[in-house]
């Protein structure tokens, strides 16, 4: 089976697939509810040889191909989500939904997804194995990855003769502009951060403004709160085990001269190891209470549960920055030196299966990538060029896990 026409297959469909992304990138939805995005998915996909498996939870599509020969599973991962912000691109395809924009390029992941899909189907006879398609909602923060696995994702029935065919290993890619078009990059082990959201209740005794020693005034405290947060960081976490904890808002009172009698912080912890984010939540409980305790009121610290680290396994990390480099040459390729701070839900797949997360660059040649509008930004624009090396890095990878060869 010869891999070095996978290029030009996908160039072939390349209007297809940025039509696809176009209608997503019009009709933008937000969440694991996601009908309109689910029947253009199917629309994609109708006429191919899948076995099509719609989630109840949520809008997930999972479908089935089953090669000509017997052989294992891989799971290529595609999220169809948006996120809530308004557009302000100025693109002639931008979002018709007010206030729902693909900022994050999750449009360009589903439409280079249903494309490997076809290019993967016209080679279904020589595939040994399955390929699994995983059309994903909900990864902005609603953990759609882990509602389909618990609908059974990853259980996968025996070939029609009775070979097992489990889930060996699985792929999925993010499209960035902080990279030029042409180029990926990932690595081995943690590759993205754990991302928890936690809340402290500051409460005192309110008041007049004009009397605070009649007072148990929360809003200092919460101010002190906020400023150990960021020495209990510097002081208690490793270095070179990491930790962001960032709070985003703070909340207070109703008018100026009224001392209130409670204050809300609310914040994100990001870790890459899970020793690391245990510490965390247990030194800001204790900084939040202590602290509270010491002027005489008293806190609650909440820490609400997200997204774990995202660990890419470090032998099919290996294997996914070799096969990019046979795809686009070595010059394109970079090894992360260190992990990133945002969070994805994939995580949950790759505590179950090896299998990596690979950057995809998408920032037109004529910007700098340095300064372009990042993702989840209101004037974020990715570079549709990208796309067929998406494609032919998600066929790739799922041919030669399943032992194709030039």
């Amino acid at each position: 089976m010869s891999l070095d026409t996978l290029r030009d297959e996908a160039l072939d469909i390349q209007d297809e697939t940025v039509a696809l992304r176009r209608s997503l990138h019009e009709r933008p939805e937000i969440g694991n509810d996601l009908p309109i995005t689910r029947d253009l998915v199917l629309e994609a996909l109708d006429g191919l040889p899948l076995d099509l498996t719609l989630h109840e939870t949520t809008s997930g599509i999972s479908g089935m191909l089953t090669g000509g020969k017997p052989g294992p599973t891989v799971l290529l991962r595609g999220d169809m989500d948006a996120l809530p912000l308004h557009e302000d691109t100025g693109l002639d395809f931008t979002s018709k939904s007010d206030g729902a924009m693909h900022a994050c390029g999750h449009d360009t992941h589903t439409a280079m997804l249903a494309a490997a899909a076809k290019v993967l189907s016209a080679r279904q006879d020589e595939i040994a194995g399955r390929v699994l398609f995983m059309f994903q909602p909900g990864e902005e923060g609603e953990h759609g990855a882990r509602y389909m696995l618990e609908e059974g994702l990853l259980d996968v029935p025996p070939l029609a003769d009775g070979t097992e065919s489990p889930v060996t290993g699985a792929f999925a890619l993010h499209i960035m502009t902080s990279l030029p078009t042409g180029m990926v990059a990932t690595r081995g082990g943690a590759c993205m951060a754990s991302a928890d959201r936690f809340v402290i209740k500051v409460h005192g005794e309110g008041g007049h403004a004009s009397m605070p020693f009649r007072t148990i005034d929360p809003v200092p405290i919460a101010c002190e709160i906020v400023q150990q947060l960021q020495l209990m960081v510097t002081r208690r976490i490793d270095v070179f085990d990491p930790a962001v904890v960032t709070v985003g808002r703070i909340q207070a009172g109703t008018t100026n001269n009224i001392i209130p009698h409670v204050a809300e912080i609310e914040g994100t912890i990001r870790t890459v190891s899970e020793s690391t984010r245990a510490k965390v939540h247990d030194h800001l409980r204790r900084v939040a209470s202590k602290i509270a305790e010491a002027h005489g009121a008293t806190a609650e610290p909440e820490v609400i549960l997200g997204y774990p680290v995202t660990s890419n396994d470090d032998r099919f990390a290996d294997f996914t920055l070799d096969t990019a480099r046979d795809v686009l040459g070595a010059e394109h390729v970079v090894r992360l030196p260190t992990p990133i701070m945002g969070a994805e839900d994939f995580s949950y797949v790759l505590q179950q299966v090896p299998g990596t997360m690979m950057f995809l660059g998408g920032t037109h040649p004529d910007r700098d990538p340095a300064t372009a509008p990042v993702n989840h930004s209101n004037l974020v624009v990715f570079d549709e060029d990208a796309m067929p090396l998406g494609v032919e890095l998600y066929a790739q990878m799922a041919l030669r896990h399943l032992g194709a060869t030039d």
